[in-house]
């Protein structure tokens, strides 16, 4: 049975897919129903094991994501309701992560709000150099709950964290490469292109490595250096044992190309 999506667009190539969030009248901004076509449409690439990666983006070129859909948020009535919302759309974040494929964030315009938060729960996010972040939810009365309290200071600090959450401010596409929020800024034309070749490269390497690496890093920020290590050392204990590490050492040693078959 083929999945109908009416907020995202999907658009399958040859080895990764590109996922579009395709609401740009609202500048995509992210309702419970696109978050849930998000959900269901990651929930499934579990499952594509001929998909090496996931290229995620929004139409329009106005926006990537502008945040949440502000008339649901007005609708929650109880701390109860707010807790519960937070808690769904931190399910999201936690597939992406847990995805065996690599996920490419192209942010083609703002990303504010949830929309930032979505975006740091990719494992590569590129930049157009229009593209702009923040995470404005202060100025609402509230704080970020897409995980932006956790995310944004692991990756730029906390000091930085708190001054961009503190005061609600908008940050360029240069500001967030300079505090490492994003791998790369490019030209706005240059964007899907560079993404595109971005999940080629990740799609010509072994599909369980990609996996295995996934589940280190992430597994291993939750943990002490030396817990990490020990985690580390199981993955490539795993990735030693496939039968894609022997085709790829030995492709080595023959000057060929390795044929994977994600075993």
């Amino acid at each position: 049975m083929v999945t109908v999506y009416t907020q995202i667009e999907l658009d399958r190539r040859e080895k990764f897919v590109v996922v579009t969030i395709n609401r740009p009248r609202v500048l995509n901004a992210l309702s419970h129903e696109t978050l849930d076509e998000l959900r269901s449409v990651f929930e499934s690439m579990n499952d594509e094991r001929d998909v090496r990666a996931i290229i995620l983006t929004g139409s329009g070129g106005k926006a990537f994501a502008s945040g949440a859909d502000i008339g649901e948020l007005q609708a929650l009535e109880s701390a109860q309701e707010g807790y519960e919302h937070s808690l769904r759309t931190h399910q999201i974040l936690f597939t992406m992560q847990q995805l065996p494929q690599a996920v490419i964030v192209a942010v083609n315009g703002y990303a504010l709000g949830g929309g930032c938060e979505l975006a740091m729960a990719g494992d590569i996010i590129l930049a157009s150099e229009n593209a702009r972040f923040g995470q404005p939810e202060v100025r609402l009365g509230i704080i970020p709950g897409f995980g932006g309290t956790q995310f944004l200071p692991r990756l730029v600090g906390r000091t930085r964290a708190l001054e961009l959450i503190l005061t609600g401010r908008q940050i360029t596409a240069n500001e967030a490469l300079d505090m490492g929020l994003v791998n790369r800024v490019v030209p706005a034309e240059q964007l899907m292109p560079a993404a595109e070749e971005m999940a080629t490269a990740i799609s010509q390497h072994a599909p369980l490595a990609i996996a295995l690496a996934k589940r280190a890093v992430y597994e291993g920020l939750e943990m002490s250096p030396r817990a990490g290590n020990q985690i580390e050392a199981t993955y490539f204990g795993l990735a030693v044992g496939t039968a894609d590490r022997r085709e790829g050492t030995s492709a080595f040693l023959e000057k060929r190309r390795p044929i994977w078959q994600a075993k």
